[in-house]
């Protein structure tokens, strides 16, 4: 009998109450992973040096999760581990970079994962990042440059990639910092992701270089304490991807194997939840507030579940699954 799967979403940037932050809700995640295989987004189970993920979850980067569920591709698991190709900004001054390559040789040789000769880009990519209002942002001066890097370890053999780009001195958010906020980068470490695997139709990922990698030493936020015990948010990403599935265009794992949807109730405007409508997924809306506020009433949608917990929302499935 062919494995049927549950999508998680919790998307990037909407300052969600749990898992708006750093991996905070990773453990809910893996939670449901006990119990069904998990389509899930980088962005609920990455935690800096930390990562949720488990071999029971697809990580799947948000543009293609979207596309998945609109059934324009489907997801290919793999068996063995991928190949991963590395990024990295030229901007990165060299002190920066050499902490990040030591954590790629750390995990080599620890985890004896699949990780190629990096690449640097020719140029700086040039980020921008903004928060203004609700809204986290951003723009990239160079996005070719960048391009031009990943589709060179692609031709090398690459099976996913790992982008690095360099956001500079500070990208402190005070709300963020005190677990209300908004991730500030985390609007255009979308747009950098999207970028890649639109155009290369490969799995990807971003990690942020800064040039402060001094560790934290005051007590912080439990939501962001795993972006403060290390000096790279590059583990998360490499361990996401070593087992990332593939994109095709038929066979592998379709949107008709997905029984469930779940995401936050206030971010029912998704792509992804009009793929899942489109295709009789039935959509599990759990509260967990957030600085949007595209709920049923306003999208006028009747047929969707409601909950008050991700723990109300595991039983009822487990109670219900086909």
């Amino acid at each position: 009998m062919k494995d049927r799967y549950i999508a998680f979403s919790l998307p990037t940037g909407i300052g969600a109450d749990t898992g708006g932050f750093a991996g905070d809700i990773g453990a809910i995640v893996r939670e449901f992973s006990q119990y069904f295989k998990v389509i899930v987004n980088p962005n609920a189970v990455n935690g800096g040096i930390l990562s949720a993920i488990n071999k029971n979850m697809l990580y799947t980067e948000g543009y293609a999760f979207d596309n998945f569920l609109c059934a324009k591709l489907n997801l290919n698991p793999v068996l063995k581990r991928n190949k991963t190709g590395v990024v990295f900004d030229k901007a990165i001054p060299d002190t920066v970079l050499n902490v990040h390559l030591n954590t790629l040789n750390a995990l080599k040789v620890v985890q004896g994962l699949d990780i190629m000769p990096h690449v640097v880009t020719k140029k700086p990519v040039g980020v921008e990042f903004s928060l203004n209002g609700n809204i986290s942002s951003g723009t990239l001066k160079n996005p070719e440059t960048l391009l031009e890097a990943a589709k060179s370890l692609t031709a090398q053999g690459a099976d996913v990639i790992a982008a690095v780009c360099f956001f500079g001195e500070d990208a402190d958010d005070e709300d963020y910092s005190n677990g209300c906020g908004i991730d500030p980068i985390g609007g255009i470490e979308a747009i950098i992701s999207h970028l890649i695997v639109k155009e290369l139709n490969i799995p990807c990922a971003h990690a942020p270089a800064f040039f402060d990698i001094d560790i934290s030493k005051k007590l912080e936020n439990p939501k962001v304490a795993s972006e403060c015990i290390s000096s790279t948010y590059l583990p998360c990403v490499i361990q996401g991807l070593e087992y990332a599935p593939h994109f095709v265009c038929s066979g592998g794992i379709n949107v008709c194997d997905i029984e469930y949807l779940i995401v936050p109730d206030n971010a029912l405007g998704s792509k992804a939840v009009f793929g899942a409508l489109e295709n009789n997924i039935k959509i599990c809306a759990v509260k967990n507030p957030s600085k949007l506020d595209v709920g049923c009433e306003k999208l006028k949608i009747s047929d969707i579940l409601r909950f008050d917990s991700y723990e109300e929302c595991l039983c009822h499935i487990k109670k219900n699954r086909v």
